[in-house]
């Protein structure tokens, strides 16, 4: 497994950066048949420090888990906790889905794009004028406004595993083309805790 270990603002000594290795591979390897690589990041708010895995282990399994703790040793942990815990709970289900990858259809390419935050953009762009010379308060620009882009892969993956893939990447939403219907469907995590679904239909 290729392992990055990034700090910012934060001093990684040998020991962490061993720690970190150690128990990524046991992790890894109770869970994966082989992990392509992860990426933890260390930083420092305030007084506690944070730690941010994320885990690619091939086949479109991504794992992320965010921790915080008084030191980097134990921020780490609880990050390693929390996706110790989303494995545990999908163990079954993540087995099969590896092993059903190559019978799915290939991913289809597309963009994902962030816009700059509304209170930013209304607070440095004057109103964008209509075509028909009237202003429209500034949401012209608003919409507009591409600060990063990158790469994103559509998969086809039923409702079920679509929502166990948002789980274990620890995202918010996540648009997927239906196997059942090849739809674009929507799933995402509600303010109450349950999961949304949302289908276009026929």
């Amino acid at each position: 497994m290729q392992l990055t270990v990034s700090g910012k603002q934060v001093d990684l000594s040998d020991a962490l950066r061993v720690h970190v290795g150690k128990n990524l591979d046991t992790i890894t390897h109770k869970y994966f048949d082989a992990a392509l690589e992860a990426h933890v990041t260390f930083s420092k708010a305030r007084s506690f420090f944070t730690c941010d895995i994320n885990l690619h282990a091939g086949r479109g399994i991504t794992v992320r888990g965010e921790g915080e703790a008084a030191d980097a040793h134990a921020a780490f942990d609880d990050a390693a906790e929390h996706i110790a815990t989303r494995l545990r709970r999908y163990r079954q289900r993540v087995s099969a889905h590896q092993r059903d990858a190559g019978a799915r259809a290939k991913p289809q390419a597309g963009k994902q794009y962030v816009l700059r935050h509304e209170a930013e953009e209304l607070e440095h762009d004057a109103p964008a004028p209509l075509a028909n010379g009237n202003s429209n308060g500034g949401h012209e620009a608003l919409h507009g406004i591409v600060v990063a882009e990158s790469a994103a892969s559509i998969e086809t993956l039923s409702v079920r595993d679509a929502v166990m893939r948002m789980d274990l990447a620890f995202q918010p939403v996540l648009m997927f083309r239906n196997a059942k219907t090849s739809h674009l469907n929507v799933v995402y995590r509600r303010a109450d805790g349950n999961v949304g679904w949302i289908d276009p239909g026929t």
